[in-house]
């Protein structure tokens, strides 16, 4: 359970991550280049025989971590099934069901959509971001400040509405392909909002200062929300280094750090991914405020 999950204590553990790594990105590769037809067509058993073996591999990856995660809880806290149970409907561990379910899928279903299976095969990449902290930290940023995040948006569709609507009054007659409706001028909007063109150019004046103003409106919105992303991700950043600030200074309080505590603190650092350098910092703080 503990080189499934990364622990530092295994050294094995952190070749466990290159390997599904590797894979990850060597299906996910096969994926895409087997879509263009010349190459689909000269190595199309290459490509099956690779999908075929990369499906075990992913499988007994799952089954592995199921089978695992029974021993994260005693019986005394929820028994076995309780650890598989939160794995196997965590966000992870439906990437990782659904990272095998395109084989089983078209082999139970062969007359299924090969376009489909192909997108859900895809879906697999996924996976990497188990691995990779900084897309965490980002999730979880964008998750603390979603009120933030629900304003941006309800600002946004309000500017939406009403930059449409203008645009339906000013261009409507005269461009009735495009603007006859505000719904069909809702798109543009929002092509114009998220990009700065819409692919539709005004033809009278009124229309053209209301693009001017709708693609300003744009480039607003898009620096509201960089900054909210910014700010939420610098945030969570000094949560985990304060975190561990605080483990560190209960580990030097009593002037010896015992090799559970050592141990406990390498591992924190592992899962904050903090550098050597970076906890030598904090420790040669945590140890002139002591001095004081």
């Amino acid at each position: 359970m503990e080189i499934l999950d990364g622990s530092p204590k295994y050294k094995v553990s952190r070749y466990v991550e290159w390997l599904i790594t590797a894979v990850v990105l060597m299906n996910c590769s096969a994926v895409i280049l087997d879509s263009v037809p010349e190459v689909h067509a000269v190595y199309r058993d290459f490509f099956h025989e690779l999908e075929f073996w990369s499906v075990m591999f992913f499988t007994l990856e799952y089954c592995l971590r199921v089978w695992s995660l029974g021993a994260k809880f005693g019986p005394e806290a929820g028994g076995s099934w309780k650890g598989r149970r939160q794995y196997m409907f965590s966000p992870f561990g439906l990437v990782d069901f659904f990272a095998t379910m395109p084989h089983y899928l078209h082999v139970f279903f062969p007359m299924l959509d090969l376009r489909i299976l192909r997108v859900l095969r895809l879906l697999r990449i996924l996976k990497l971001s188990k691995y990779n902290t900084a897309l965490q930290d980002l999730f979880h940023a964008v998750h603390s400040e979603r009120r933030a995040f629900g304003s941006a948006a309800f600002l946004l569709l309000i500017a939406t509405v009403v930059s449409a609507s203008l645009m339906h009054f000013a261009e409507g007659h005269e461009q009735p392909q495009f603007f006859g409706s505000i719904p069909h001028s809702i798109y543009w909007s929002i092509v114009t909002i998220t990009s700065g063109y819409g692919n539709v150019e005004p033809v009278t004046k009124a229309g053209e200062l209301i693009a001017l103003l709708t693609g300003f409106l744009g480039v607003c919105m898009a620096a509201i929300m960089t900054g909210i992303v910014a700010s939420a991700f610098s945030n969570q950043m000094s949560r985990k280094k304060a975190a561990y600030q605080s483990q560190l200074r209960l580990a030097l309080a009593d002037g010896n750090v015992s090799n559970a505590e050592r141990e406990s603190l390498k591992q924190l650092q592992a899962k904050y991914r903090l550098s050597d350098a970076q906890v030598q910092v904090f420790i040669d703080e945590a140890e002139k405020k002591k001095l004081q």
